[in-house]
């Protein structure tokens, strides 16, 4: 089984990457085991007695962003996993790439320019620098 990770912010560039890993899903020579993950920023500094909503809100925030994508792969009938991550975007990347043994990340980029600084987003630039793994970047 062949484990890609996509990366979903709810945006139509995140949805863009998922409709352009299903469209290649027939490239692979394996079957594709597919783990989409949202990452919720924390919020700054730690306030008593709110955690457990705080964990709340992630995860609302989490799931909202990931709707879109979820629902694309719902209507083509494709099996997933999804998760929601909360840290640094390019670090929680790296841990689930180690945790979950994936072979590849696919991603959308920000596609501002023609530099590559413009081009590819900050998060995108990070994950290159922390993987060692092939990461596809849809723009």
């Amino acid at each position: 089984m062949f484990r890609i990770l996509v990366l979903v912010d709810g945006s139509d560039n995140a949805n863009h990457a998922v409709e352009f890993m299903m469209k290649k899903a027939a490239f692979y020579a394996e079957p594709l085991e597919i783990h989409l993950l949202n990452v919720q920023h924390p919020f700054p500094g730690t306030i008593r007695g709110v955690h457990h909503e705080a964990q709340q809100v992630h995860h609302d925030e989490g799931v909202a962003a990931l709707a879109s994508a979820r629902k694309l792969l719902d209507d083509a009938g494709v099996k997933y996993t999804y998760h929601i991550g909360l840290g640094d975007a390019a670090e929680v990347v790296a841990h689930y790439v180690k945790e979950k043994g994936i072979d590849q990340i696919v991603m959308g980029t920000h596609g501002r320019g023609a530099m590559l600084g413009l081009v590819m987003g900050s998060v995108a630039k990070e994950v290159l620098h922390l993987v060692r793994i092939p990461v596809l970047l849809v723009k």
